[in-house]
């Protein structure tokens, strides 16, 4: 595949086209998506990065032999308002795995949640409704718009909220999300060094990003700087929506981001909220706690 993609450098688009016609592979990828045969040829080398990567899919036998760019990922198109658009999708194989751990860890209350879930009647949840029903109707994947730094009181239903959004996104609008809990992030990262880069580069790529909890987690400086700070930057920079949840307002999660075992950096801290402050619009929910 590498060696193709070589010689195509030195040919047209429309040679490389009518070559990779007579590859019954690409034929079958490409005709899945209605669209131009100009945005197919313009497309044509993500084409063969995705049928490289469908190939070793169909030789893998578990996530550890993964030899996708990202492990358990696959790189893979999708039609977004006549256009395709690569990014990455979970496996067959990844899938499997994080149902398992959902049925175990009881989050299937969030990967259910849908809009019309949510309890209306509590009045502290009224301005947080409006802006979700809000970006809702606004949301299209060429319509940028900022996410939410939502803070409050333990157990009053933040992160059930906005996965009733994305979720609602998802299946009525085919939006690609990741809710992420935070502190669980840092620490698989911390466990499996060779999987950061992949997923540094997975969450700051996804359409929409949910960081949750962010101020439960031991802050360090690589956990901060190197991780926190590389995904935030990126997706500040792309205009890529984002949202968090947190027990913390955005001052408290200052002062806790800028204290670590070996010392306190408050200048660090503070580049990591102005981020978050540039990528999101701050709503305190204050409510009872459900989890009873």
């Amino acid at each position: 595949m590498e060696k193709i993609k070589n010689n195509y450098k030195n040919s047209s688009l429309e040679e490389n086209y009518i070559k990779e016609k007579l590859n019954p592979k690409f034929i079958s990828l490409v005709k899945k998506f209605d669209v131009s045969k100009d945005e197919i040829k313009n497309n044509l080398s993500s084409f063969l990065d995705t049928l490289e990567e469908l190939d070793n899919c169909k030789n893998c036998n578990n996530l550890s032999e993964c030899k996708n760019k990202i492990k358990g990922y696959v790189y893979y198109p999708d039609k977004k308002e006549s256009k395709i658009i690569f990014g990455y999708a979970k496996c067959k194989k990844l899938k499997e795995y994080e149902k398992l751990l959902n049925e175990k860890s009881g989050k299937n209350d969030l990967l259910n949640a849908r809009m019309k879930d949510i309890d209306v009647s509590d009045k502290n949840r009224v301005e947080l409704i409006k802006y979700l029903k809000k970006f809702y109707d606004n949301y299209s994947i060429s319509n940028y718009q900022k996410g939410i730094y939502l803070h409050g009181s333990f157990g009053s239903g933040k992160t059930f909220l906005l996965a009733a959004l994305l979720n609602e996104l998802k299946e009525k609008k085919k939006a690609k999300f990741e809710i992420v809990y935070y502190p669980t992030l840092l620490r698989n990262l911390k466990e499996d060094l060779s999987i950061v880069d992949s997923k540094i580069n997975y969450y700051s790529n996804i359409e929409i990003l949910l960081l949750d909890d962010i101020g439960a987690e031991n802050v360090t400086n690589w956990g901060r700087d190197e991780i926190l700070g590389t995904i935030l930057q990126y997706r500040m920079d792309n205009h890529l929506t984002t949202f968090f949840t947190s027990n913390l307002d955005i001052n408290e999660l200052e002062k806790h981001l800028s204290i670590t075992k070996d010392n306190m950096d408050m200048v660090k801290a503070r580049r990591i909220i102005e981020r978050i402050k540039q990528l999101t619009i701050d709503i305190e929910l204050v409510s009872k706690n459900r989890r009873n």
